[in-house]
Formats: structure tokens, sequence, C-alpha cells
């Protein structure tokens, strides 16, 4: 089943006198459970794309339905909706609250859902646990390594157990011994069922993706499946 079915998608933006193409009718379907990298070099229109994918942007013209759902004619608050109960964001600068402790960021997502302290405190713990982080609950970021913060923002992105995790440049930030170890942690995760769906400009990276897309000047110019990382394979979330 497709997760993300998206058709003949097309942004443009108006700079100046001048109109920018970063999506030139894009059409593509990811289904449930699959992992996913997307390359290609600046403006190619990757990360439009995964500005639409996330809600965080719509369309100019073409379909987007996520889970069923179309996506290009929502309102603000029903964008606003679908990415608190669909999607988990990791970003490449962790964005962490600096004086919050790991389970407050954690939880934030939560906070915005409504959800009870009490079941945000258990919730957020059983993530943290999750990503091997169970004993750093009470350290804020400045007392944990780029790893173990980006960690904790997939704690975060998980805490409200949403379909669909979109991570963008999360190595970008980490050397490369750290950066394999959080590739072993998405890759663990969509083992377990989780769509992970990746931008990343590092040839290493995508990999571990099960299936590799490339952009250029808003069109997908390559599509491949491929084995994924070796070294991925039969590899357990490390601490």
């Amino acid at each position: 089943m497709a997760l993300i079915e998206a058709r003949d998608l097309v942004k443009t933006y108006a700079m100046g006198d001048n109109t920018v193409h970063a999506l030139r009718g894009v059409s593509l379907d990811i289904a449930e459970g699959d992992f996913v990298a997307v390359m290609g070099a600046s403006g190619s229109g990757k990360s439009t794309l995964m500005n639409i994918l996330g809600c965080l942007d719509q369309p100019s013209a073409g379909h987007y339905r996520l889970a069923g759902e179309a996506v290009e004619s929502m309102t603000p608050q029903q964008l606003a909706s679908i990415r608190n109960r669909r999607i988990g964001f990791v970003f490449q600068q962790f964005n962490l609250l600096p004086r919050t402790s790991a389970l407050e960021n954690v939880e934030l997502p939560m906070v915005y859902a409504g959800v009870k302290s009490s079941e945000r405190k258990a919730r957020a713990m059983a993530a943290l646990q999750t990503v091997g982080l169970g004993e750093r609950w009470e350290h804020t970021p400045s007392e944990l390594s780029g790893g173990q913060q980006q960690r904790v923002a997939i704690a975060r992105a998980l805490v409200n157990q949403p379909q669909l995790i979109l991570a963008d440049e999360p190595t970008g930030a980490l050397d490369t011994k750290t950066s394999e170890d959080i590739m072993r942690l998405l890759r663990d995760l969509n083992a377990r069922g989780m769509t992970v769906v990746i931008v990343t400009h590092e040839a290493d990276i995508a990999a571990w993706a099960r299936r590799r897309l490339v952009f250029r000047d808003g069109l997908i110019v390559e599509d491949v499946r491929q084995p994924g990382h070796p070294a991925a394979a039969g590899a357990e979330v490390g601490a």
C-alpha cells in the first residue's frame, strides 16, 4: 500500500521578475515501510519535495495524498494536524531546546497534541529507551554528544507514533562513526515497519536506504532499488 502518492507536482516561486521552477511535474509513490534516500545538488528540487511531503508547503499544481488524505487542498490548521498525527521530523542541527532535558524535548510534540502529563512522560521515556538513551533522560543538550542529541531528536520524532519519518541531512553535523550509528538506528526503525525518507548529499549515507531518488532541475532523473549498506545488515541499535 502506498503511504505517499504524488502526481504531477509542480512548485514555482516568484523571485523578483523571475519565476523559479523548483518542481516540474514530479510523480512518485512510496510504499508503507519503505526506506528512501533523496539526493541531488542544491537547487535540484529535493528540499522542495521534502517540504511538500512533510506538509510544510503545498504544490502550485498537482496532487499529493498522504495515507489516503488529499493534502494539496488542506487549510493551514489541517496541515498542522496531519503533521502532528502522521509525520516525525529529524533535522541536521537537531533543533533541541538548549535548557530543557532530553525527556522534556521529547515530550514537546505531545504538549501540542494535548496529551496529559503522565502519559507524555511514559511515552517520552519509552522513545528514549528505543534510541538507547533511557539513562540520559535528565541531561540537557549541552551535556550530550552530537550523536546523542540526534538520538533525542529521533526519539522526539517517534513519540507521536507517526507513520512517516522525514530526515533532512540527519548526519550532516556528525562525524563518520556517529553518522553510521544514526543510520543503523534509522535502519532498525525501518525494519520495525516505520517508513523513512531522508535527504542527503552523501552517497555513503544514501546507500543505507532501500531506494534512491536523484533530483536534477526539478525532476527525478534516477529511481533505483539498492541492496543497502553492507555494514547495516543485521545491525542492532547501538548505545
